[in-house]
């Protein structure tokens, strides 16, 4: 039944996305891209762009949008509820064992320890993003294939956001109008 495996899905990238959203990106891939094929690697891109645009965490309007996608709105409960109910009982363990230990050395080396960890999953996701944003076929990686267009428009708007310190949401209606007049410009050449 495709509620079960919405549910059970998102329940093991809600038990094992440590590290927020941008760390549960590899792993939401990992489910729908990958061992279902609920969505193509395009698809995910843009799951990931809209669950960027709109509120709440990235994980949880990822469960949302493929749940209404594969499974209509019971879809959509079944693996929202898979998401977050691991970290509703993780959450209240924890909090109770660290304000119980929140001093011991071994729990802040632990926790010290999985930063790097928590990184790489978070540099992993960005490359793969940034890959098929770049490039329409991801096994051809090549200077000459890549879409210029969208590269000026990633470098344009991370200067925007690094240096100028735009606000993120107007960077991304401003990335949304450049490639607008990039596909428009494109239509009449």
């Amino acid at each position: 039944m495709i509620y079960l495996k919405l549910f059970f899905s998102f329940l093991q990238i809600g038990l094992f996305s440590f590290g927020g959203g941008y760390a549960a990106m590899p792993l939401i891939q990992g489910q729908i891209v990958t061992l279902h094929g609920w969505l193509d690697m395009s698809e995910f891109t843009d799951l990931i762009t809209i669950s960027q645009m709109t509120p709440g965490p990235i994980a949880i309007n990822s469960a949302t949008f493929v749940g209404i996608k594969i499974g209509g709105i019971p879809g959509a409960l079944a693996a929202t509820v898979g998401c977050i109910l691991p970290s509703c009982i993780i959450v209240t363990v924890i909090a109770k064992l660290y304000l119980k230990y929140r001093k011991m050395d071994m729990l802040q080396g632990v926790l010290h320890t999985l930063r790097p960890a928590v990184v790489a999953m978070i540099a992993s996701a960005g490359v793969s993003i940034l890959v098929s944003a770049f490039w329409e076929n991801e096994e051809m990686i090549e200077l000459a294939s890549a879409n210029w267009s969208m590269v000026v428009i990633f470098l344009i708007s991370f200067f925007l956001l690094k240096k100028a310190k735009l606000n993120p949401i107007f960077v991304m209606v401003l990335a949304g109008g450049m490639k607008a007049a990039v596909s428009a410009a494109e239509k009449f050449l």
